[in-house]
């Protein structure tokens, strides 16, 4: 049987090392390396690896000159220059996040209309500020709400299903046209501004390109129901920053939960503010470090994929989740 050298790249790739070789014939040779790739001996196993486990890959690293396999531990790859991956190398990602995030946009959703943080504070307090049969308690109800899927890949598939369970009204835009039965009205990406006025809630989890960087911007804020909410769980800069702090801060719209950001920390930097602008003084939004998607099933699910993956590459089997083949 033929053997390999498998490298995870990074602290990243590190997060689904655990285990990963009791998925895997124990013949294959792992190898951690650090993000710097600075270590004894750490540029030469890159170079000599047949398959590699990172996120990123740009002019500043060594060449993976003997790679057959780059695997992403992500659905993002917008951080790996395909143009340096070598003759016949093929580029996967995983998916496998999109139930946890699913949960994470309900969760969200459901704080709105039914406020269990804020009515426990108040009835320490002796305030029954929700009781039943007070005109002035009333809530509203997540099913009688509308949400936009902003995006129809996985993510909005699973979040689709979680929220016709609650009877809500779902409308979507994608670039491809969309034939799923459950949802109430489909837009093109051409259809933006209509499309964020169609809903109370506005779900964004397209991937970041050339065409969807600041897809939403001042214009399609401007079509959004004056109380609506926008959640991005894709990436930062598929919104307008500026436009963003801008619709918050003027009142625009109703309010944000954003959990992808325009700031990272960095090896260099562990903490840092999310944006160069000051989102954290606005109270009509809920900030998250990037965690929908981040639970104990999605490494699960993911370590899965790419030692399935290894797998069909060693038996000259099809791959899944093939985004990228370099020529030969």
């Amino acid at each position: 049987m033929k053997t390999a050298k498998i490298v995870f790249h990074g602290e990243n790739a590190a997060n689904f090392r655990q285990g990963f070789e009791t998925l895997l014939d124990p013949r294959h040779q792992i190898v951690d390396l650090s993000d710097t790739l600075a270590g004894p001996g750490e540029r030469e196993h890159y170079e000599s690896a047949d398959v590699i486990v990172g996120i990123k890959l740009n002019r500043e690293m060594p060449a993976p000159r003997q790679a057959s396999l780059f695997h992403a531990p992500a659905a993002g790859t917008d951080a790996i220059d395909t143009a340096l991956l070598p003759p016949g190398a093929v580029l996967c990602n995983c998916f496998g996040h999109e139930h946890a995030i699913a949960e994470y946009v309900m969760a969200a959703l459901l704080q709105r209309h039914v406020p269990l943080a804020q009515a426990d504070a108040d009835l320490r307090q002796q305030r029954w500020t929700y009781w039943a049969g007070r005109p002035t308690a009333l809530r509203s109800e997540l099913g009688a709400q509308t949400l936009g899927l902003l995006g129809f890949g996985h993510i909005s598939q699973a979040i689709l299903a979680r929220a016709k369970a609650f009877g809500m009204r779902v409308t979507a835009a994608n670039r491809s046209p969309i034939h799923d039965e459950r949802v109430d009205q489909a837009f093109t990406l051409d259809q933006l501004p209509a499309f964020m006025a169609s809903a109370d809630a506005i779900v964004v989890s397209l991937p970041l390109t050339a065409q969807t960087t600041g897809i939403v911007g001042a214009e399609a804020f401007a079509a959004m129901r004056p109380d609506a909410l926008i959640l991005n769980v894709g990436r930062g800069p598929v919104i307008d920053e500026q436009a963003l702090y801008d619709a918050l801060a003027q009142r625009r719209i109703g309010g944000a939960i954003i959990d992808t950001w325009y700031r990272y920390p960095t090896p260099d930097q562990a903490e840092c503010a999310p944006s160069r602008l000051d989102f954290a003084s606005l109270p009509n939004l809920l900030m998250t470090p990037h965690m929908s998607g981040w639970t104990s099933g999605t490494v699960r699910r993911r370590q899965q994929t790419m030692a399935d993956n290894i797998r069909r590459w060693l038996e000259g089997q099809p791959l899944s989740n093939v985004l990228w083949r370099a020529p030969q």
